[in-house]
């Protein structure tokens, strides 16, 4: 009889967490790149010029910063994995029993543990150890290129929302336009955040719509400071 594969939260972890940082971090930094440079003074044309500029590098940021991050984890699973597989080599018994006093300490009998440890290794030894004595698994696996492509569009995504209003509406509206799709953004990305992680929307919509309106009340405070000392 066939099984319908349950579906976690934890299975999406790795690229909704990079997905999320990605397309906050393109909102609140372009936004505020966006108000600083309004309230310094500036006219239309370099509000849209900064805002541009923020979009291309902060993307290019986000990837690259993703990338060595994850690489530097994806480089330790593979040391250890390989240190693993040369213990599992020169020492096969001692492997065994550590993963069976794994089991034992999670409760389970000290026959059963034996024995459970002895069919897994028999089956995939490192699988096994990697899975159950590092904590390494598909699921939650390191992906370095996967991470900086989420990052990069989700920035480029949450950026070009906060541009669009620089876009469209006159100077004089231009940065309450800008912060008000931009809260409005955010408050959509906490909820779809606590969707994607099944969780309830309230704290997360509260705690990304306090940072990001935190981090554009401090840049439109120093972008009309800098423009009354230029």
């Amino acid at each position: 009889m066939a099984h319908a594969q349950e579906r976690h939260a934890v299975a999406r972890i790795g690229w909704l967490r990079a997905a999320v940082l990605g397309a906050n971090d393109g909102i609140v930094s372009t936004s505020s790149l966006i108000v600083g440079v309004a309230a310094a003074g500036a006219d239309k044309g370099a509000v849209l010029l900064a805002g541009f500029a923020g979009l291309v590098a902060g993307a290019m940021s986000m990837a690259a910063g993703e990338y060595v991050s994850v690489s530097s984890q994806s480089d330790a699973e593979r040391a250890d994995l390989q240190r693993e597989a040369a213990e599992l080599r020169t020492d096969p018994v001692f492997e065994l029993n550590e993963l069976a006093q794994i089991y034992e300490a999670r409760g389970v009998e000290p026959k059963l543990a034996r024995e459970v440890a002895q069919q897994l290794m028999a089956k995939d030894a490192l699988g096994a150890h990697a899975r159950d004595e590092l904590g390494i698994n598909e699921i939650t696996r390191a992906r370095p290129f996967q991470a900086a492509l989420s990052s990069a569009l989700s920035f480029s995504g949450g950026a070009a929302i906060s541009m669009l209003p620089v876009m469209l509406a006159p100077r004089g509206v231009l940065e309450i336009a800008s912060v008000s799709a931009s809260l409005v953004a955010l408050a959509l990305l906490g909820a779809l955040a606590a969707a994607g992680g099944s969780a309830s929307p309230v704290r997360p919509i509260a705690r990304i719509l306090f940072w990001g309106a935190a981090a554009m009340v401090a840049t439109a405070i120093a972008g009309r400071l800098f423009g009354a000392i230029v």
